[in-house]
């Protein structure tokens, strides 16, 4: 009866843990390169030529919207020849936002090549 309530701390106390465990770790790696006297450039290489994740978001969710539409479109088209529409309309809709995703991930290769 009471295991359903100490469910939702156990969650939330393991993700604390792991966020703890991560910028602690995080931080004592930073410090003892000071000490040593190492460049703190390395933190903050490779960061430079990625394109602005908000662009990327866009990007992707405007593509994936784009393909159901288009996908609720070809399946209307579809279910009119003649397919049935248990079948046309699952089928077309997951095909064409798995290929709005694909056109997205190649265009955010193309992005952070800019």
């Amino acid at each position: 009866m009471g295991g359903e309530i100490i469910i939702v701390p156990i969650i939330f106390g393991s993700l604390f843990a792991i966020a703890y465990l991560h910028y602690s770790t995080r931080n004592k790696e930073r410090l003892a390169l000071i000490e040593k006297g190492a460049d703190a450039s390395i933190f903050v290489k490779g960061r430079s030529k990625t394109a602005p994740i908000w662009k990327v978001l866009i990007l992707n969710v405007a593509l994936l919207l784009m393909g159901i539409g288009l996908g609720i479109f070809i399946a209307s088209i579809i279910h009119e020849i003649g397919v049935e529409q248990d079948v046309a309309y699952p089928g077309t809709i997951f095909l064409m936002a798995g290929i709005g995703l694909f056109v997205g991930f190649n265009m955010t290769k193309n992005l952070d090549k800019e």
